[in-house]
């Protein structure tokens, strides 16, 4: 297991901690990061937004393919969809990655985030592109 409070503080000066994400869990099958509803991140009506959301799953989705991935390799975002099926106005929201597909050019990750009582809000597929560590071919370039 990679020491998630590595991770929290790798974000240190991003959106991440902008938001106020913390990593809990962290090794190559799952990685798994929370952050507290509050009300800055919340839309008009009172309710976490939904790019909060978003911003989260992806988050948790690059950050488990960066442990993937061979050395001096990157990695960028290429596709992600996300269902929404809740809304939620407090507490903490949990998301939770695992892989769906860990190729050598591209990773599949679905992520789960769910409210403090494990209700599901958003389930989020999303597809990372492995780029290639300078001076080499074996992954994508950017």
């Amino acid at each position: 297991m990679i020491d998630p409070a590595v991770l929290t503080a790798h974000h240190k000066g991003c959106l991440p901690e902008l938001l106020g994400m913390r990593f809990v869990e962290a090794t190559k099958d799952r990685v798994v990061a929370e952050l507290a509803v509050r009300d800055d991140l919340k839309t008009i009506g009172g309710r976490l937004h939904g790019g909060t959301l978003m911003a989260l799953a992806d988050t948790v989705a690059a950050t488990a393919t960066f442990l993937n991935l061979p050395p001096g390799a990157g990695t960028t975002t290429l596709e992600s969809k996300t269902n929404f099926f809740a809304g939620v106005q407090e507490g903490l929201v949990r998301a939770t990655s695992t892989p769906l597909h860990r190729g050598r050019t591209t990773m599949v990750w679905e992520t789960r985030v769910t409210d403090a009582s494990g209700r599901l809000l958003t389930l989020t597929i999303q597809t990372q592109m492995v780029l290639s560590a300078p001076g080499t071919s074996a992954a994508a370039s950017p």
